[in-house]
């Protein structure tokens, strides 16, 4: 069995954005050069997220919406996170509820993916450099 890791980074301007990340995972995929496995991506910060889906603009939009709903960033005063003098406690709520990491099946040395579905990097807290993992098994 083969293994190949590679860390891939990210500094999204804004405080939040999704990156749809398939293609280089893709490259990742071809520079492992393993057929038949396993590819793992995961977010290595705690306010960040990996998670598959449509890369659909409107998509974006509504979980930007629906997020900010389950876990707003203002008031900042209402988490007790923040009373550590950070303003990022709603980033580790989203990030919770998008994911930390991906597992995709690899079949003839492309990802088995269903249709429509990409893999995207979703920032919750940005302005800063920060890692996804990815980690292929496999033959």
């Amino acid at each position: 069995m083969k293994s190949y890791r590679k860390e891939l980074w990210f500094n999204i301007s804004t405080r939040r954005g999704f990156v749809n990340i398939t293609p280089q995972v893709e490259t990742c995929l071809y520079e492992s050069e393993i057929q038949e496995g396993l590819i793992l991506i995961s977010a290595m910060h705690i306010t960040a997220s990996v998670f598959i889906n449509d890369d659909e603009s409107g998509l974006h939009q509504d979980y930007e919406k629906w997020l900010e709903k389950l876990a707003p960033h203002e008031p900042v005063g209402e988490y007790r996170h923040n009373d550590t003098g950070e303003d990022n406690a709603d980033a580790y709520m989203k990030r919770q509820i998008m994911g930390r990491e991906v597992v995709v099946a690899v079949t003839g040395g492309k990802l088995d993916f269903g249709p429509w579905e990409q893999i995207f990097y979703g920032e919750f807290d940005g302005r800063r450099r920060k890692r996804v993992l990815v980690k292929i098994i496999g033959e």
